[in-house]
């Protein structure tokens, strides 16, 4: 359910100016004589706890608590590392909510990634499905995504726009600041407390130019600073990069150049929910007479939700089907697909290994990787671009020319808006640790002192209380659970250390399967156990070492007292003792003689 929700506060006015920041004690004053509750109850303490994008890009979600109130500001996963074989995705661990699923009043959803909408459909019922608050495009595809997941409540989502105040319980008000990124409808919240402000800018960069959206409004985030900012938790992302973020007009003008001097057919591959790019790459389409090709679900997806919504502006006919592919002279075609970072099964993998129903690359073609490199993918993309060279293609990405914007702001941008914002503690989010620590830098370097920056991990809980005149921020030892909940399939959580050790295991030094039959009346083996080896070594290539192995393994069944009359007898009369005895002595066998130690599987039959 999508409901438009617009409400003002009583006076009317920014929320800060009401309860105002420690340097405005005359208007908190104000706010706690009406507001007496909390204060009452020794509960004026604000707790921060971020339950995942403190030690990785990616899992992003925020917990803000005061009193017996909780609001939450995004629900994100994060890809599987290498060594997580098998697993899908990992999101948020909500162990610390369990049983404070009445106190959540509300979750705020910066905007559309899957860093920060992907766990919704998994937690939403978990977490007794809180009212949600969001971007019209950002609801667009929070619908479409939990649609794929039957198990998922209908959620309550409320449209928010720069202008919307929405009241959450009885301590949290929230405004929101509409920012630049790399997708429509992204929002900065800005919560007030009974003790101060807290800004969480999700993720944003300065665009003084952007496409198809509004520019950073610095006038407005201007006078959030003004009227006093507690905290500001703010993007770290690109905090290793100096300079300046590029604006994404001017890659769309440098694409423009590209498409003048082009002649044959032009791929592009990026990210899908680069919709502002994907908006100029559409309108370039058309004033060059060329149609497009859309591929990859995603891609699909995305273009259908933000075109029903108003968010793209094209003509119907721009798009073609294969069958007009076919038809269509090279110099009229964009191919625009997914698969910028060499995923298996993605749309320019498929070209490359002449999977695709349709495209194959050949002499003429121009692939344009109109993305960054995200770290860990190096390998996959050099080997997507030699495939495309080697088959006729030339390869255009963004260190050749600007062809990809990035959609975080850098150095330069980040200490513009702490200088306008002027938070008294700065906490760094949404980054790996020396990404943090490269933002709490920065931030020491326009005037915050280091004792008010808070560089946190997982869980760590900072906490924001009165003492006196003063609100003091401190960052403590107490920390919650974050231990990874990764998605397998339909499994969401079953997946733990230990199988992943074990698939790690197989995956390293394979596994044999050992059979041995088992005469039940005298304990004797029966005949020569069985060997099935997977990932270990080629079986017929390796027969004497088979042999060995079922020799040792007779030999340990013989030697085991099998049947021995379990009063007063010494030896196993359990399946499962006599397994353990052939894994241990198996295993230490096979790496002697290999130094290889695969996972070996005993399999007991009694006759």
């Amino acid at each position: 359910m999508i409901t438009k929700y617009r409400t003002k506060d009583s006076a009317g006015q920014a929320a800060s100016g009401s309860y105002g920041a420690s340097r405005r004690p005359n208007q908190r004053t104000n706010y706690h004589r009406s507001n007496t509750l909390s204060q009452n109850q020794g509960l004026d303490k604000l707790r921060v706890i971020v339950l995942g994008g403190l030690e990785e890009v990616g899992r992003n979600m925020t917990i803000l608590e005061y009193g017996r109130e909780i609001i939450i500001i995004d629900m994100g996963l994060q890809f599987p590392e290498e060594d997580m074989l098998g697993i899908d995705y990992i999101i948020p661990n909500t162990d610390y909510l369990t049983g404070k699923e009445d106190w959540i009043k509300g979750v705020v959803i910066t905007h559309g990634h899957y860093d920060h909408i992907g766990a919704i459909a998994h937690l939403m019922g978990k977490l007794k499905n809180p009212p949600m608050f969001m971007g019209k495009l950002t609801a667009g595809l929070v619908e479409k995504k939990v649609k794929e997941h039957p198990q998922c409540p209908r959620l309550k989502i409320t449209r928010i726009e720069e202008d919307s105040k929405i009241q959450l319980g009885k301590n949290f008000r929230l405004e929101f600041l509409r920012v630049n990124h790399s997708i429509p409808d992204c929002f900065a919240a800005i919560v007030h407390t009974p003790i101060g402000s807290v800004m969480h800018t999700g993720d944003f960069k300065i665009d003084y130019s952007p496409v198809n959206d509004k520019p950073a409004d610095l006038q407005r985030i201007a006078q959030v600073g003004s009227q006093g900012l507690l905290l500001l938790m703010a993007d770290s992302t690109d905090s290793t990069h100096p300079g300046y973020q590029v604006s994404e007009s001017t890659i769309g003008d440098e694409i423009g150049r590209l498409f003048e001097k082009i002649d044959g057919r032009i791929i592009i591959g990026t990210f899908a929910s680069q919709v502002n790019r994907i908006q100029k790459i559409f309108s370039l389409a058309e004033k060059f007479g060329r149609k497009i090709y859309l591929q990859g679900r995603s891609m699909n997806d995305n273009v259908e939700i933000a075109k029903q919504i108003g968010y793209m502006k094209f003509d119907a006919k721009t798009i073609i089907n294969d069958s007009e592919l076919r038809h269509i002279p090279d110099n009229q075609v964009i191919i625009l697909g997914t698969g910028a970072q060499g995923e298996n099964g993605a749309f320019l993998m498929k070209v490359v290994n002449n999977e695709h129903r349709v495209v194959k690359i050949k002499p003429g073609d121009t692939i344009i990787f109109s993305s960054s490199v995200i770290p860990g993918n190096e390998r996959s993309i050099q080997s997507l671009k030699d495939q495309i060279v080697r088959q006729g293609g030339k390869v255009i990405h963004y260190e050749m020319m600007d062809v990809h914007a990035g959609g975080h702001a850098k150095q330069e941008d980040l200490k513009l808006m702490m200088r306008l914002l002027k938070p008294k503690y700065f906490m760094p989010i949404e980054g790996n640790h020396y990404m943090l620590q490269a933002h709490a830098e920065l931030a020491q370097q326009v005037g915050i002192p280091s004792n008010n920056i808070f560089v946190a991990d997982n869980g760590q809980v900072v906490t924001l209380q009165r003492q006196g005149h003063e609100i003091v921020g401190q960052l403590t030892k107490e920390k919650v659970n974050t231990d990874y909940v990764m998605v397998d399939g339909l499994g969401v959580g079953d997946v733990s250390d230990i199988v992943l050790r074990d698939r790690k295991t197989m995956a390293e030094d394979g596994m044999i399967v050992v059979i041995a039959t088992i005469d039940s009346k005298t304990g004797d083996p029966i005949g020569n156990p069985d060997i099935i080896s997977r990932g270990f070594i080629y079986m017929k290539d390796n027969k004497d070492l088979i042999q060995d192995t079922r020799m040792r393994i007779k030999k340990i069944v013989k030697e085991t007292d099998f049947l021995a009359n379990p009063i007063g007898g010494h030896g196993f009369n359990d399946d499962d003792q006599l397994k353990n005895k052939i894994r241990a002595d198996v295993s230490q066998f096979l790496f002697n003689k290999t130094k290889r130690r695969p996972m070996v599987l005993p399999v007991v039959i009694k006759v």
